[in-house]
């Protein structure tokens, strides 16, 4: 299996357009280097590829990872599909700009299919271009994706979009999934968004050879300290590297990783306090288009 980190941070972006923070103007100044939103791409056999959520950052994506470049044909793309851990716009957007892609297949459970044709009507939209097979991920029942892999959805959360304030649906909102290469026996669990450490989610860690975590936030007060307003943070949803990194001690033979990082985490500057301490513990923040063999 491969896997190719296409962005490793959360909405908006590193730097964030609309954000003067410090971290972002070290990327304007150049010290630091600009990362795009957080975006996964996986494949068994390296001819098949599938996405795993697509970021509104998706074509320069794809444009700048030679492993995902089109041909032989003149229309053709290594891409199969997209598989989607929630309904968040800064995972689904990027759909829009693959519009135009045939015969390609999205997996995602009911309440984000739901989200998507119902409360955000993006999937009605796309059926005006090009006709995509829609199939239900569901809870814990393993299916196999064209190129060999096969995939397990984790319930992790039961947060949904803000724009689905008006919806009934109860249900899993927001999964990981773990990704297994039955050629090799190697396994990745990806989980970007973790509101919290569920019940047998140390097992699902223990069982991998490698993690791609949650890091959205170093700390609980982080956003405020950072930007002067402290409004928001703790309704995303998104577990504090403070609390994680705990439990990830207790997993050193697994290749742990944080992605989905907020433009405000001190961990994008590799010279901070928070970095160091993420190595002295063996846990990596890589840059994108990190590529990963299992």
């Amino acid at each position: 299996m491969k896997a190719v980190l296409l962005g490793t941070t959360a909405g908006g972006g590193f730097p964030q357009w609309n954000c003067a923070c410090a971290l972002c103007a070290e990327v304007h100044s150049g010290r630091l280097s600009p990362r795009s939103q957080d975006c996964l791409a996986v494949s068994g056999n390296g001819a098949d590829w599938w996405l795993v959520n697509a970021s509104p950052d998706i074509r320069t994506q794809i444009t700048s990872t030679p492993l995902l470049n089109p041909g032989p044909g003149p229309r053709e793309t290594p891409l199969r599909g997209v598989l989607f851990t929630d309904a968040e716009l800064d995972h689904t957007l990027g759909l829009l700009t693959l519009r135009g892609g045939a015969d390609l297949s999205v997996y995602a459970p009911a309440t984000v299919q739901h989200a998507l044709s119902e409360s955000f009507d993006l999937r009605t939209v796309l059926d005006g271009y090009s006709p995509w097979s829609w199939r239900q991920v569901d809870p814990d029942q393993p299916f196999t994706l064209t190129g060999g892999l096969t995939v397990t959805a984790i319930p992790i959360s039961g947060k949904r979009p803000k724009y689905t304030r008006g919806s009934a649906v109860d249900g899993h909102w927001v999964v990981a999934y773990r990704i297994e290469d039955p050629a090799t026996g190697g396994v990745l669990v990806y989980a970007p968004c973790l509101a919290s450490w569920p019940a047998g989610f140390d097992d699902v860690v223990a069982g991998a050879d490698c993690v791609l975590l949650d890091g959205t936030f170093y700390a609980a007060s982080e956003m405020g300290s950072a930007t002067g307003s402290s409004s928001g943070q703790a309704a995303m949803g998104h577990l504090p590297i403070t609390l994680s990194l705990p439990e990830l001690r207790r997993h050193p033979h697994v290749r742990r990783i944080y992605t989905h990082l907020n433009n405000t985490n001190p961990v994008l500057d590799p010279e901070s306090a928070e970095s160091a301490k993420l190595r002295e513990a063996g846990v990596e923040v890589p840059p994108d288009g990190t590529v990963i063999e299992l």
